[in-house]
């Protein structure tokens, strides 16, 4: 994680180099966040469509790989972006450096936009490579788009997913406000974006069944924004269901509460001379 990632995220509110253009760190952020969603939304699709001849059996590692390759692919993703663009790569995480890091409020909606588009992208890109199995699995596209997005294990009791997504982003903001504190023996910048990775193979084990821990309005509203594109019918968005608002709001609510939980509880019991 290079001086860009710590001084946006961390506490650090100094840049050791020359900020990069803002045109530079949109594609920064498009890019990383299509990165995540290639892999994720490819290791869904691997375990999804791919069953022992029945059309959406769960195999080849079920969700122990899917979690494995999100948390990998978000590693990753922070390596490639992260003296570019801060390596936000989520709308949550944006709002919640703007709200309490100081991160420009002019360049959160961009940045967002930026996120969401690379999330388009990259659900567009799997689906583009998988389209022989989705023809073979599900030809009325009626059954396959959480290859793509997430649904609630309860749709009748949406408020039971929110608190999932609420809690899930609020452990995932916690935990990088952490690993990007340097008056808090942050690791190196080598070895913070796997521990940021692991922090969402920890979340999706341990949250991922109520609402499929999108933990990232960006990872789930854009690729939902192609399933209704492509044709996909139960979508969340318009099919009548109305599931998209809750992995957009929880996450929003969670990361500015992550934040809140470890600057009242953990950063203020710091101090500036314990930075390294």
């Amino acid at each position: 994680m290079g001086p860009r990632l710590i001084s946006s995220l961390g506490m650090s509110k100094t840049s050791v180099a020359a900020e990069p253009s803002l045109a530079a760190q949109l594609i920064a952020e498009f890019l990383g966040t299509m990165l995540i969603l290639l892999f994720g939304n490819g290791v869904v699709a691997m375990v999804v469509l791919f069953g022992k001849g029945v059309p959406g059996e769960v195999v080849n590692g079920g969700f122990t790989n899917i979690t494995l390759c999100w948390g990998v692919a978000v590693a990753l993703a922070v390596y490639l972006t992260a003296k570019i663009s801060g390596a936000h790569l989520n709308p949550a995480v944006t709002l919640a450096v703007a709200a309490f890091r100081g991160f420009p409020w002019k360049k959160v909606v961009p940045y967002i936009a930026a996120q969401v588009a690379g999330a388009f992208a990259g659900a567009a890109i799997v689906y583009w490579n998988y389209l022989p199995q989705f023809n073979k699995v599900d030809p009325a596209r009626d059954h396959t788009a959480g290859v793509f997005t997430t649904f609630p294990a309860f749709p009748d009791t949406p408020q039971a997913g929110l608190l999932d997504q609420i809690i899930g982003t609020a452990l995932l903001l916690l935990c990088i406000m952490a690993v990007t504190d340097a008056r808090n023996s942050a690791p190196s910048n080598r070895i913070a974006p796997l521990l940021v990775g692991l922090t969402v193979v920890a979340v999706g084990m341990s949250f991922g069944s109520l609402h499929g821990y999108a933990i990232n309005p960006a990872r789930d509203f854009g690729p939902r924004l192609f399933t209704a594109v492509a044709g996909f019918k139960n979508n969340g968005l318009t099919d009548g269901t109305h599931q998209f608002w809750v992995p957009i709001a929880g996450p929003l609510i969670g990361g500015l509460i992550g934040v809140l939980l470890y600057d009242q509880g953990i950063a203020r019991f710091l101090h500036e001379e314990d930075a390294e």
